[in-house]
């Protein structure tokens, strides 16, 4: 925790860049699950890498399928499953989702498409809500700045729930995106990247310094 910021570093594909993280403070790192991201990183592969990993919280980020898919996921050994899924979601079938993970384990990343609203209904189901930016065809990973204003009012009107701010947050917006939103967590990726996949240690120095 960097000024009172929680920090996931997400997209992490190998040991080093996990350390590289923890070094710089994070508090979680993050391992995408989703075959079409470009920092997918195999169950297996992940399943080996986490004894060997720092004392950070880990996190699996995954794209909603199947109730039998998910619970797979849960047998991996990450700390939390952050779970990315239509906006537009029936709220009976998001509820089923509990029966596997409860809201302290689930953070849910819905994708809201401009001019729509978060579906409230939601909020009972999770502790933890990361709001990205929507891209048309993108699970999460956008790369894009989202809607500030609109996270600081969630987070206003909704103070129960965690909000993790996420979109194209890098060194050079982090400051101005906290003074704006007031977030309490943030999710950073390709902003702490040389390629995708692949972190930076200057980039991630850069990010965590300009925090404070």
């Amino acid at each position: 925790m960097r000024n009172g910021v929680s920090v996931k570093v997400c997209g992490i594909t190998s040991r080093e860049d996990a350390e590289a993280a923890y070094a710089c403070g994070a508090d979680y790192v993050g391992f995408i699950q989703y075959p079409k991201s470009p920092r997918y990183v195999e169950p297996e592969r992940v399943r080996a890498m986490l004894p060997d990993l720092p004392p950070v919280k880990k996190v699996g980020v995954h794209v909603y399928s199947s109730m039998d898919e998910l619970e797979a996921y849960t047998r991996i050994g990450f700390d939390y499953i952050q779970l990315h899924f239509p906006n537009d979601t029936p709220f009976f079938e998001a509820a089923l989702w509990t029966e596997i993970l409860p809201p302290s384990v689930l953070w849910m990343a819905p994708r809201i498409p401009p001019g729509r609203e978060l579906d409230l209904a939601f909020l009972p189901l999770a502790d933890h809500f990361l709001m990205d930016t929507y891209r048309e065809g993108v699970f999460g990973g956008s790369g894009q700045v989202g809607d500030w204003a609109a996270f600081r009012r969630l987070q206003g009107l909704y103070q129960k729930i965690r909000w993790v701010l996420a979109g194209g947050l890098s060194a050079d917006n982090i400051a101005a995106a906290l003074e704006e939103t007031r977030a309490k967590m943030v999710d950073v990726s390709s902003g702490v990247e040389s390629a995708p996949g692949k972190k930076d240690p200057a980039k991630l120095k850069a990010f965590f310094d300009a925090i404070g």
